[in-house]
């Protein structure tokens, strides 16, 4: 059996893009995963551009992967650093065999067969394409619902290395989270750039659909338990999305909402499409409609023309939102978006002062927030075992939890008492 060594960078779309691609492959002829490269017949690296670091580690990880690999082996780039640098990749790198982007992993088992084949086409549809079933966990399963984004954001280089949006047939969708529920999984993730605008755009003629009439569908497929989903855009929270948010006994109580900025004038400049007053409105709101909803969110600090007010916007959020969880950064230029050209820079100390001040202040409001957690009983979904005789799962508002008890549970729901709330997880006891 030949062996595969696949590195998955960035968000969890990747992910499923690489089950994608061991699925394909799998097709032809089956594969065994290994995490040693010097032992693969074939090593692919699924790359992220969302931010510049990762760009710049490819190359390095390339020549380190060739240096280590067997004569034989092949070398391919995926993702969306293969979509925005095309052949650029084999300039650089005259190690890589093949390049396939974001928008063609269909075209993976091609491949591996055509010497220095590139296929980059950000326009190429795979939205009813039904590709094979792998997935690397059994207890849950990540589902695409839709492919590409139509959002212009000022800073993002997602639209031009995924393409326009189309979203997936609903029966596709179901027939894989069927698939899924039926092999043990009770856990459905749904993925998309922007999942509750779902339904603005089919390839083929589809039933009139929104995300909200999705989450539902899915809620009725049997051994399905529970269902996830991101990243919700804030601009299509809608008061129908949130009231089935809140009341389909299904749908997991955590939810993502990308603030990016608490500036309703740096909003305006990335083109986000709302305002801070219109995000603190659709949190509260759901604040109010589920009290224990756990709410995460993305912030970008320093981004072109921020001055000391609008970071101060941004505070203001994060101290009347209080997310259970954010993923902060500093803001990164990234070739073919309108930001890159901008020329109100802000200065590098001052973009990394605003962050630590952001992050230390987070972290004050998050040992907050897990001590309040302390003797409270949790439906925790067991997914791994960790050190120490101890097995890891999340609550149905998202936090992670550990015990010290059998694997056996593994795959199953049981409550917890949490007895040692922490900032990265909280540890308890399995009561039932």
């Amino acid at each position: 059996m030949k062996k595969l060594f696949i590195e998955t960078l960035g968000c969890a779309m990747n992910v499923r893009d690489s089950e994608h691609m061991i699925a394909e492959l799998n097709q032809e002829e089956p594969y065994e995963l290994t995490s040693d490269v010097s032992e693969a017949d074939l090593i692919v690296i699924n790359t992220c551009s969302v931010r510049e670091k990762p760009v710049h580690k490819l190359f390095s990880e390339i020549g380190s992967f060739a240096k280590h690999k067997k004569p034989d082996a092949k070398i391919g780039v995926c993702g969306c650093t293969a979509s925005h640098l095309g052949d650029e990749i084999f300039r650089r790198s005259p190690a890589v065999d093949f390049v396939l982007g974001a928008r063609n992993v269909s075209k993976i088992r091609q491949a591996i067969k055509t010497p220095k084949f590139m296929q980059v086409d950000i326009n190429y549809d795979e939205s009813t394409y039904a590709f094979s079933d792998f997935r690397q966990s059994p207890y849950k399963a990540y589902v695409n619902i839709s492919i590409g984004c139509d959002k212009k954001c000022t800073y993002c280089i997602v639209p031009h290395t995924r393409g326009e949006e189309i979203s997936i047939p609903p029966s596709l969708i179901i027939q894989e989270a069927q698939k899924a529920a039926e092999s043990g999984a009770k856990e459905i993730f749904l993925l998309g750039q922007n999942v509750n605008n779902y339904g603005r755009r089919f390839s083929s003629n589809e039933p009139k659909i929104d995300f909200s009439d999705l989450l539902n569908l899915v809620s009725e497929v049997k051994g399905v338990e529970r269902i996830r989903f991101t990243s919700p855009h804030p601009l299509h929270m809608d008061d129908k999305f949130l009231e089935v948010f809140a009341s389909n006994p299904k749908v997991c109580k955590s939810m993502h909402m990308p603030l990016q900025s608490g500036s309703s004038e740096i909003l305006k400049k990335m083109r986000r499409g709302y305002t801070k007053e219109w995000f603190l409105n659709r949190a509260q709101t759901l604040r109010k409609l589920v009290p224990n909803v756990a709410i995460s969110t993305d912030i970008i600090v320093g981004f072109p023309g921020e001055s000391d007010k609008d970071f101060k916007d941004t505070l203001d959020v994060l101290e009347k939102v209080r997310f259970e969880q954010i993923f902060s950064f500093k803001y990164s230029p990234r070739p073919l978006t309108e930001a890159a050209k901008m020329e109100d820079k802000v200065d590098e100390k001052v973009a990394s002062a605003r962050l630590s001040q952001l992050q230390e202040r987070h972290a004050q409001i998050l040992d907050e927030i897990s001590a309040s957690k302390k003797g409270e009983i949790m439906d925790v979904y067991w997914e791994e075992v960790r050190e120490d005789g101890q097995i890891a799962g999340r609550s149905f508002s998202n936090f992670l939890v550990q015990a010290k008890a059998s694997a056996k549970l593994l795959g199953q729901t049981s409550k917890v008492r949490i007895t040692n709330p922490r900032r990265l997880a909280l540890y308890g006891e399995v009561v039932a």
